[in-house]
């Protein structure tokens, strides 16, 4: 019978470089190829979910080491690298551990601010595509359903999606402070991380009118324009872009400053040192800490927000480790259930077998009494289970006798043979041994 497993190659915050992942993304319009590029290498139950913090495909594959390599192999292509040089910053999971981390991806706790609520709208926006493509079935539909149903209870029994909402609403307060009414404000966000797009969405419903996107790359950062309603800005005219912009939210996280302390000293001539809100939403950081110290210029990290929202970190840690409980659970009962359904064409083809001796017993000796029809009906049943035992007491190799061993604890446990029934069968021998001594009558 042929299995499959579920699998997971991951480029992710975790494992791979800004850069790196820019050129891995794909919009909207590119997930379709990127679908039958895997259909290609003959994936044929997968995912690819493109997001600012990961992208990574989830699949089911018989094999799924070769799988993996095949998928690599592809994302490498994307990224404009050998598969050598990705191959590091790659993180590969298969079976239960793939399970885990997709119910985890589900839940928020695999992003970069645990609880942002946009991931499980990605999820299910890049399993929608996979299904249109024709490359779902029933294990990755399995799968994805209970990652949901997870999903739900952690949103609905844990206060996990409290902590991104509030650092959003510190950034509105902050904002209001700083500038009176945001209505009268523009916005420019540098980059495409996703707690970046929080506190911009954030604005937007508290009035924000203007809203600008720049990221390193620009068909990028022209979707997320489109998406949320603003303004495009090319990578090179990052400068100019600031310049306009009474809120700066960053969310890159390349690894290096982005907003310079030269950069913002130029920028600040500019306004005539009119303030300006500088949120640095990227992990690791985007802006240089020099800029905090400079006239007209207000940088508030996540930490910083985080005080604002008088968001205690002993109560976000205890809502993440009852989130993990609930996903450790999850996973469990997901394991468990698809080992119920495999069990079932066995025990199905057991049944057949049983069935079938019943009847060729019948057809063949009707004249029989219950007692002997069942009589012969247990030692056919029997015969072949026996022979096979027998077989293996023969071998008397170190490793014949470790399978008959593992096969008398598997009868004993398919068949419910209890410690009585074992005590019976050791007494049972005790008596044969007794027998057989020098002196005793054998009968």
């Amino acid at each position: 019978m042929t299995t499959t497993s579920y699998l997971v190659i991951c480029a992710s915050h975790r494992t791979c470089s800004g850069v790196v992942r820019d050129r891995l993304s794909t919009d909207e319009a590119e997930v379709a190829g990127m679908l039958e590029r895997l259909r290609a290498v003959g994936v044929g139950q997968a995912l690819w979910l493109s997001t600012c913090d990961r992208v990574e495909v989830q699949a089911v594959h018989e094999r799924p080491n070769e799988a993996a390599l095949a998928i690599a192999e592809v994302m490498a292509d994307r990224a404009g690298l050998s598969t050598s040089d990705l191959a590091p910053q790659l993180y590969t999971r298969t079976g239960i551990d793939a399970v885990r981390h997709l119910f985890a991806v589900a839940c928020s706790l695999d992003s970069q601010i645990v609880g942002e609520p946009h991931i499980l709208g990605q999820l299910k926006a890049a399993h929608r595509s996979a299904s249109g493509a024709g490359l779902t079935g029933p294990e990755l539909e399995a799968v994805l359903q209970a990652a949901y149903a997870a999903a739900k209870r952690v949103r609905s029994e844990t206060p996990i999606a409290e902590g991104a909402t509030s650092l959003a609403a510190a950034a509105i307060q902050v904002a209001r402070d700083l500038h009176g009414d945001i209505r009268r404000c523009g916005a420019l966000l540098v980059g495409m991380g996703d707690m970046g797009a929080l506190v911009l969405e954030g604005l937007r419903e508290a009035g924000l009118p203007r809203l600008t996107v720049a990221a390193p790359v620009d068909r990028r950062a022209e979707a997320a324009a489109r998406r949320l309603d603003g303004h495009f800005a090319p990578w090179a005219d990052l400068e100019a872009a600031m310049t306009g912009a009474d809120i700066l939210v960053t969310a890159a996280g390349l690894g290096r400053y982005i907003l310079t302390a030269p950069m913002m000293e130029a920028v600040l001539k500019r306004r005539r040192r009119r303030p300006v809100f500088v949120v640095d939403a990227a992990i690791p950081a985007d802006v240089d800490p020099a800029v905090a110290g400079m006239d007209g210029a207000f940088v508030y990290d996540l930490a910083d927000l985080e005080r604002v929202a008088l968001q205690g970190r002993v109560g976000r840690e205890a809502a993440t480790q009852a989130a993990w409980m609930i996903v450790d659970e999850a996973v469990a009962a997901f394991a468990r259930d698809r080992a119920e359904r495999a069990a079932v064409p066995a025990v199905a083809a057991l049944r057949s077998h049983f069935e079938a001796e019943r009847r060729r017993l019948l057809a063949g000796h009707a004249d029989l009494d219950a007692a002997s029809a069942t009589r012969l009906l247990v030692n056919r049943l029997l015969h072949a289970p026996s022979e096979a035992l027998r077989a293996l007491a023969a071998d008397g190799s170190g490793e014949g006798l470790a399978e008959r061993a593992a096969a008398e604890r598997l009868m004993f446990r398919l068949f419910g043979l209890d410690r009585l029934t074992a005590a019976a069968l050791e007494e049972n021998e005790r008596d044969k041994d007794e027998r057989r001594e020098p002196g005793r009558e054998v009968r």
